[in-house]
């Protein structure tokens, strides 16, 4: 059986992604060298990989989706929308599913989206 321990973001800016991401998760990074940085993030290592084949901001924003739970999406997302390059979508209910699911996407400096989202068990924001 495997388990998902990892997502690496690979750029060409590693010092400037580190840096907006260390603003995301509100710390420094758990690890980092020349090339790398990793954040622990319950559990899980989001990581930041600086990588040669890799020039400019993402061409396809749409096709990968980070997705980031936190209980109060608009707290989070007003502390955000001053860092992010782009605000994809303000907070919104998902309430055609009657889920209560709150969302926002914002883009990080590479044009990456990313998401606050509520926790699926989780009706408040």
């Amino acid at each position: 059986m495997l388990h998902f321990s990892s997502v690496m973001v690979n750029t060409d800016n590693l010092k400037q992604l580190v840096a907006f991401y260390s603003q995301v998760f509100g710390k420094d990074p758990d690890w980092q060298d020349d090339g790398y940085a990793g954040f622990e993030t319950g559990g899980l290592y989001f990581m930041i990989g600086s990588h040669d084949k890799i020039k400019g901001k993402s061409r396809d924003s749409h096709r990968l989706l980070l997705n980031f739970t936190t209980s109060d999406v608009n707290g989070e997302f007003k502390r955000l929308k001053p860092l992010a390059s782009a605000v994809i979508a303000e907070p919104y209910s998902m309430d055609q599913d009657q889920s209560g699911m709150t969302i926002a996407t914002l883009a990080d400096p590479d044009g990456n989206y990313f998401q606050l989202m509520t926790p699926m068990d989780d009706k408040a924001n």
